[in-house]
């Protein structure tokens, strides 16, 4: 993977107006698919409507569970691997596997029908990750559907204050660093923050988004202000306020392990937003309709029928 250093211009020279917190919310454990367990912060009654974000789930798949055969339309997924490997296929023939640290971006369009299940691990251990639904703009939701796959040594990483902290720029910008590609239709920022103990960040991010950071391991404190700072736990979704541009985050410096956050950030998008399950359209009328081609085979449901992903007739492999 390669390391980048930072330049001489970063975000510690500029002047930012730090984000203040909105909300911080413990993300509960749940069911999902067929023996899945995750835990879910964006679809939720506790955040709603955080466009262009539709759900955020932290997942873990044991052997035997998974997400077999399963339709989307209208919107764009996001898998990101922390630990194992989730296998893929699709009914357009596609199939594949990521493993640790990589991504998948998958865009649903008028329609897709796929299966996800877990890699079996030699130690038994589960395949755990993160996966978000991000909407398609109006215009786009009848796109064809499509795959790109970010594999860990493509992501660019930035080191920050002396090496007590690290960024891996997935998608966006961080202290100069550009993301390798833009893999979403969505504009959207991702970046995987660790912090060392002592260590502090201060991230930009584009003005007007959504932004929010999902916290992984270790107590990260996040800073709005010289008075106002929170500690936040692992498995919290911290949610910014609209206004300001930068985010500030520190580990305190007797602190007994390193943080590790996602922060993400997205541009709203300004529609109506419909769903049932994975159809998301906008309005009741083409949720309606979705069910009725997926139902019928139709209007690029086509390839679905008869169709079986060879991954989901075996749950474990």
């Amino acid at each position: 993977m390669p390391h980048i250093p930072t330049s001489s211009t970063d975000a510690n020279t500029m002047t930012t107006t730090p984000r203040t917190i909105q909300k911080v919310f413990l993300a509960q454990e749940q069911s999902e698919g067929a023996g899945a367990r995750v835990r879910r912060s964006i679809g939720t009654p506790q955040l709603r409507n955080f466009s262009p974000f539709l759900m955020l789930d932290h997942f873990s798949i044991s052997p035997g569970a998974g997400f077999p055969d399963h339709p989307h339309r209208g919107q764009e997924t996001i898998t990101y691997l922390l630990s194992g490997g989730v296998d893929h296929e699709d009914f357009a023939g596609n199939k594949g596997t990521i493993g640790s640290g990589d991504l998948q971006f998958m865009t649903a369009g008028r329609g897709i029908v796929h299966s996800e299940m877990p890699v079996q691990n030699k130690d038994g251990s589960a395949n755990v990750g993160m996966q978000l639904w991000v909407d398609l703009p109006q215009h786009l939701k009848a796109c064809e559907p499509r795959y790109r796959d970010l594999r860990a040594e493509e992501i660019p990483t930035v080191d920050l204050d002396n090496e007590k902290a690290s960024i891996k720029v997935i998608s966006g910008r961080s202290h100069g660093v550009d993301s390798v590609r833009d893999l979403a239709y969505t504009p959207v920022w991702i970046l995987d923050v660790t912090i060392r103990p002592g260590g502090t960040i201060t991230q930009q991010l584009p003005t007007g988004w959504n932004a929010f950071a999902y916290t992984l391991n270790g107590t990260t404190t996040f800073v709005s202000g010289p008075k106002s700072s929170q500690g936040v736990a692992p498995w919290h979704n911290v949610v910014f306020d609209l206004f300001g541009d930068s985010v500030t985050a520190l580990v305190e410096e007797g602190a007994s392990e390193e943080s590790r956050f996602l922060l993400i950030a997205g541009q709203p998008l300004n529609q109506k937003v419909v769903q049932y399950g994975p159809f998301v359209m906008n309005t009741q009328e083409e949720v309606y309709q979705a069910m009725m081609d997926y139902q019928s085979n139709s209007n690029g449901f086509e390839r679905a029928r008869g169709w079986r992903s060879e991954i989901g007739q075996s749950m474990v492999h």
